[in-house]
């Protein structure tokens, strides 16, 4: 079996712009900060306005199992069954804390196929990430 490394030696990023092309945000609407990283632009709230509202999943509470699984997993992996599902989802997280449940002491977890070093939706082995596809 290949280390995280090897594989994350291996991956291909989704430029930011290819991730927000499937969400339906025009490329005009991107402030890039590099291919990997963009913001949106007001102007693009104001294009949407008056869109249907999308459904909302908030996850605020939850005890962690015994393995330190908790609301960011549980969120990750909503994302990325809605995903599979064909379904459009965009995650925000705010903090994460995943040191228990992956062995990493005080902070986030990567994908494995992604060699950046950010949180990535891929905790799950069967789910493809949404950035590298691995």
């Amino acid at each position: 079996m290949k280390t995280d490394i090897e594989i994350a030696q291996k991956a291909h990023l989704r430029p930011i712009a290819e991730v927000a092309e499937s969400l339906s945000i025009p490329a005009d609407d991107l402030e890039l900060y590099g291919k990997y990283k963009a913001k949106l632009s007001d102007s693009l709230m104001k294009k949407i306005e008056h869109n249907p509202d999308g459904k909302l999943i908030l996850v605020t509470a939850i005890n962690p199992t015994p393995a330190g699984e908790g609301k960011t997993t549980t969120s990750i992996g909503l994302g990325q069954a809605f995903g599979l599902l064909g379904k459009k989802a965009v995650l925000a997280l705010r903090e994460p804390s995943l040191g228990p449940c992956f062995g990493i002491k005080g902070g986030g977890r990567i994908c494995s196929g992604c060699p950046d070093g950010r949180l990535k939706p891929a905790f799950y082995r069967g789910f493809p990430c949404n950035y590298c596809g691995k």
